[in-house]
């Protein structure tokens, strides 16, 4: 069954927000939304696995592509929307139903956009990479996602935010030996040796490089540690897990190269060094003429994205990409999760009346 477009981007949004989709469980909402978009006879629609695309065939000199996931975080007491006091609650009301929403009604209302327009509904972005639902489309459909340009509509407080730093986690493990705890000088303490890399990490400063004029700032930070063997042992082992986030001018390579030259200033060159998930980041692009064009439409000066978005997936397409939604990044993912009303509406109109202006 569909979903009720015969309101507006509110109502919608409190729809998709009420359909559970956790990482993982996005079948319902991903029938609703297919269901939604083969109503309308100007779209072609697609679907793989729990990722719906829907394309305009207009021949237009240009193609976009309007992406947004349908996953959530876990819940955490807030799975069910509502509105209060200006603004829209629930999970995923930030990281990114309304925006969905948004997307959404556009692909429905605009049959006749300024560019041919792709549109892709997603899923598992919260979760690791492998499943992702872009992903998947690269592997096995590329062509869908052919395009000139991508706006994803991640959460960006209603401004742009032009490419992403890339992010890699990597553990760190230090070597002791083993002994009884009631003779540890016989030993060494493996945990106590992270102290070098802790104190490190502590007094670490992050290079704030300029990237296409737009400046970025790193972190490299301890996550997770783990060690031990028992109450009564000096554990021969410790792990440290590092999220290095950094800027879009450096591979993925040389990120490695930074990290190792890191433990290297602290003292650990012989430290064991593993990556377990690596993502490159993505230039802004801001001197592609059609991100040009989108940048003066919305009015708005770009600003660096911190974090990692699939514009990355994209850019490794050799497509440029930013990120372009409604909500406070720094409100996703938590219990009380919302975005303005008002911000979700300015949003939808922005999107909405560059979508059907023909570019010159």
């Amino acid at each position: 069954m569909g979903l009720d477009t015969s309101g507006d981007v509110i109502d919608l949004a409190r729809q998709l927000i009420d359909i559970p989709s956790v990482s993982g469980d996005e079948q319902v909402i991903a029938d609703a939304v297919e269901a939604t978009l083969r109503m309308a006879p100007h779209l072609a629609v697609d679907r793989i696995g729990n990722t719906v695309i829907a394309r305009t065939h207009r021949s237009q000199p240009g193609r976009v592509v309007i992406g947004g996931h349908l996953d959530t975080v876990p819940a955490h007491g807030n799975a069910q929307g509502r509105v209060d006091g200006g603004f829209l609650h629930g999970l995923g009301s930030v990281d990114m139903k309304a925006n969905v929403a948004i997307a959404l009604r556009a692909a429905i209302d605009i049959t006749e956009p300024g560019y041919d327009v792709t549109y892709v509904f997603y899923e598992c972005e919260e979760v690791e990479a492998e499943r992702n639902g872009l992903l998947r489309v690269v592997r096995e459909r590329p062509e869908l996602l052919a395009c000139d340009v991508a706006i994803l509509m991640e959460p960006s407080n209603g401004g742009i935010e032009a490419g992403c730093q890339g992010t890699m986690r990597v553990e760190v493990t230090i070597a002791g030996q083993r002994a009884h705890s009631a003779r540890s000088w016989m030993g060494s303490n493996a945990i106590h040796s992270t102290h070098r890399l802790l104190g490190a990490l502590d007094s670490f400063e992050p290079e704030q490089p300029i990237v296409d004029g737009l400046t970025y700032r790193e972190g490299l930070n301890a996550v997770g540690i783990r060690g031990g063997v028992a109450g009564n042992v000096i554990p021969d082992s410790c792990v440290v897990t590092l999220n290095y986030r950094f800027a879009p001018h450096r591979s993925e390579g040389e990120a490695q190269d930074v990290v190792r030259s890191f433990l290297a200033e602290a003292g650990l060159a012989d430290a064991v060094l593993e990556v377990v998930d690596s993502a490159p980041g993505a230039r802004p692009g801001l001197d592609d003429p059609v991100i040009a064009g989108f940048v003066a439409a919305m009015g708005v000066p770009p600003h660096p994205k911190y974090g990692w978005t699939d514009v990355a997936r994209f850019a490794a397409l050799g497509i440029p990409a930013l990120n372009f939604g409604a909500g406070d990044p720094a409100r996703a993912h938590r219990a009380d999760e919302c975005v303005p009303v008002s911000q979700v509406r300015e949003v939808e109109e922005r999107l909405r009346t560059w979508l059907a202006t023909t570019p010159a």
